[in-house]
């Protein structure tokens, strides 16, 4: 290999193969690298795209960036179907074998830790969104026959967008702690900007659970059987995904978000 080494994640050895037509960022294929009983999986890029220079240069380029997140989740997703990764910062690239070995030294305790916890499970997103414009279709519109009724049509509106709230509220606890129960751990997160989501609505519960793929499927169910429940809200469930949310002192990893370079 001649170009840098763009390293997706870090996983125990692993029997299964990956998808035989599978390729990462700049379209190269994934490969593995092995050190003291642990795996780094990574791609050859090429260095007038990854040194340091003109990756800086490419995240201001929204197309490319896009573009290298979503081959950099696909080996993610290979991954998670035939093992348990540790997911790498967008971006982690290395000069040369010797560097990402070094890497995987240095790391190699709190990797172990890590994996070990996680070994056998999978991460699944669940959002509640309450979308106040959707139930208030539901409803005929009254027509104000005076300022008066009109004053006292927005009084109504304000009390029954509150009302709505205080539901979605109790509905998105009632929902977390079903989840959590049949979860290992959680995280809650921060409400999702809309404008970012991409959906209408307030993001009323932004949580990730940690679930054994065993018990997935009852996960699913759960989640499931409630998204009728109250009219103007609407449960999204993501997953499986490697455990992102889960990955505790791990500080280098996340979901293919936000680049970052490691020339090493």
């Amino acid at each position: 290999m001649t170009g840098l080494r763009y390293v997706y994640a870090v996983c125990r050895p692993f029997g299964a193969a990956l998808q035989s037509q599978l390729t990462g960022v700049a379209g190269a294929p994934p490969k593995l690298l092995s050190h003291h009983g642990l795996i780094a999986v990574l791609s050859e890029v090429p260095e007038r795209d990854f040194a340091e220079g003109p990756l800086k240069a490419h995240l201001e380029d929204l197309d490319w960036l896009t573009d290298t997140a979503r081959a950099h989740q696909g080996v993610i997703d290979a991954l998670t179907a035939v093992t348990t990764p540790l997911p790498l910062r967008l971006g982690t690239v290395f000069r040369d074998d010797s560097g990402v070995r070094v890497m995987m030294e240095t790391r190699e305790e709190a990797f172990g830790r890590t994996l070990d916890r996680l070994e056998g499970r999978v991460e699944w997103g669940v959002k509640v969104y309450l979308d106040t414009e959707a139930a208030e279709t539901a409803r005929p519109p009254e027509k104000a026959a005076s300022g008066r009724d009109y004053l006292r049509q927005r009084r109504m509106r304000n009390r029954s967008h509150e009302d709505m709230w205080e539901k979605a509220e109790t509905f998105a606890r009632r929902l977390h702690e079903t989840l959590s129960g049949r979860a290992e751990d959680f995280r809650l997160h921060a409400p999702q900007n809309p404008t970012l989501s991409g959906f209408a609505g307030r993001n009323v519960l932004n949580a990730a659970y940690l679930v054994p793929r065993g018990k997935s499927e009852e996960f699913v169910e759960a989640v499931d059987r409630t998204k009728d429940d109250v009219p103007g809200l609407r449960v999204e469930l993501t997953g499986p995904w490697a455990a992102y949310s889960f990955t505790g002192e791990m500080g280098e990893t996340q979901r293919a978000e936000g680049p970052e370079e490691e020339n090493a």
